[in-house]
């Protein structure tokens, strides 16, 4: 099997000494950069950049023929994206402070040490991958066309913020950095995974794995893996989820209920591509791509002490945020539409006709389990369906149900703001009940029956206290 090389575009390393090219070669190689150039005579630099593709220098400064800072004004003119690093004998400031005015990276000072010249390397790769993804971000925002609707066939949709992400998606696909994907439960964050691993074209599977509820141990096994004789019982080795996602990508969802342990765990992972199968004492490297989704504010997480900061922070370069349903009501129709007629092909009935008032109904629902709830009530309701005409009454008595659930308050949302808004003129009793009937009409376009369900009041009640003002444009329909 071919080694895949990484980074995708090589590493040039020049300096006029055989012997430091040998050894900086075989660091990186020993590190996993295994994508490498060498260049012993600095006059040839330019034209192997070319020929190559180069897409980072290691370069000494105290060359024959082109000294080092000459041929790094050169490079910076004309390959302006090519981080370079700076690696040469003791550097004074004045020689440190012109090269990185001149474009250089950074600089590290021989004798090398090899961590230090790994993680310059790094921050150099990551920096100009940034680069990129910026600008091509930038230039697909100015067309309104996706390149690949294709990725997002599985998710409905017509709203402006929806078609906004998809954008952005595929903007960041190709991008090696994690990609964090927040939302409520139920708004179909592993959907947008799929899109995500699909226009990235790795040529590897996707393996998604929901963490949520898993203790350390647990976690470390089914993702690392273990080895023989690691714990009673382990009487063979066994590969992790990670090893199976190698050169593919891997899905971590609901990263918000992981213990700090794993998060420790996980935060190697995304920052070195290295991990420990329970047992041995050597870490294995991984070229997977990694995706992970929460459900749960990190920020909250955070000032609660239950989610690391430094774990935060990794996961900040691309997040993607997928909103509620009661955010992107102009999709109903279309969802509706969709989950009836797959709860008809799954129930092996026709294809039920909508009532006129459903939609108004769904409307007024806030739908805390998002899209997921919706199609589990159009299932239950095709289930129990008889006649050609969906009945309301299965709609209706779910939401009369359920709506009730969540306790009013009037502490401040962050999302949704609070329930109720008092301006310094506090209304009376009866001023109040007024206006929350007349929203409640609205909400429900004048339909009496339903605006009585989110009212929590009999369809009679609602009449009486109707009629008992200055006539007003209101439906009186039953459902």
């Amino acid at each position: 099997m071919e080694e895949k090389l990484n980074p995708g575009s090589p590493i040039m390393i020049v300096d006029d000494e055989e012997i430091i090219l040998i050894t900086m070669e075989t660091m990186l190689q020993m590190a996993g950069l295994n994508n490498t150039i060498t260049c012993q005579d600095s006059r040839k630099v330019m034209n192997l950049i070319d020929t190559h593709q180069a897409g980072l220098i290691l370069m000494d400064l105290n060359m024959p023929h082109i000294e080092g800072e000459a041929l790094l004004g050169k490079i910076s003119k004309e390959y302006p994206d090519i981080p370079v690093i700076i690696v040469t004998g003791a550097i004074d400031v004045e020689t440190a402070v012109r090269c990185m005015k001149t474009g250089a990276f950074d600089y590290v000072v021989k004798p090398v040490e090899k961590d230090r010249l790994i993680t310059a390397i790094i921050r150099a790769l990551e920096f100009r991958d940034l680069k990129k993804e910026n600008l091509a971000l930038k230039q697909h925002i100015l067309t309104e066309t996706l390149e690949s609707p294709e990725a997002f066939s599985e998710i409905i949709t017509k709203n402006k913020k929806m078609l906004q992400i998809f954008h952005y998606i595929e903007s960041i696909a190709k991008t090696s950095q994690p990609v964090l994907i927040t939302g409520e439960t139920g708004v179909g964050k592993e959907l947008f995974s799929r899109a995500c691993h699909q226009l990235s074209e790795i040529k590897g599977g996707l393996v998604a794995v929901n963490v949520a509820g898993l203790d350390d141990n647990v976690f470390s096994d089914t993702l690392f893996g273990h080895v023989r004789g690691a714990f009673t019982g382990a009487d063979k080795s066994r590969k992790g989820l990670i090893e199976q996602a190698q050169n593919g990508t891997l899905f971590l969802d609901e990263i918000g209920d992981l213990s700090l342990n794993s998060q420790v765990k996980l935060l190697r992972l995304l920052q070195e591509g290295e991990y420990l199968p329970l047992g041995q004492d050597q870490h294995k490297k991984t070229n997977a791509r990694i995706l992970l989704s929460a459900n749960k504010k990190l920020w909250n997480l955070h000032k609660a002490g239950k989610f690391r900061e430094d774990l935060i922070y990794r996961l900040s370069t691309h997040n993607v945020h997928v909103p509620p349903l009661r955010q992107r009501m102009n999709d109903l129709p279309l969802l509706v539409d969709h989950f009836l007629a797959k709860a008809a092909q799954k129930l092996n009935k026709k294809k039920p006709t909508v009532p006129a008032q459903l939609l108004t109904l769904l409307e007024t629902y806030p739908f805390r389990g998002n899209i997921r709830e919706l199609e589990a009530m159009i299932f239950n309701a095709v289930s129990q369906h008889k006649s050609k005409i969906l009945s309301l009454k299965t709609f209706s008595d779910y939401i009369k149900t359920n709506s009730r659930e969540k306790p009013i308050t009037l502490v401040p949302d962050e999302d949704e703001g609070q329930i109720l808004l008092f301006t310094e003129y506090l209304p009376t009793i009866k001023e109040a009940t007024e206006l929350i009937v007349d929203e409640a009409m609205r909400r429900s376009n004048g339909v009496q029956s339903i605006a009585s369900g989110m009212l929590g009041i009999s369809h009679q009640a609602l009449s009486k206290r109707i009629k008992t003002r200055k006539p007003k444009e209101f439906v009186n329909i039953n459902l």
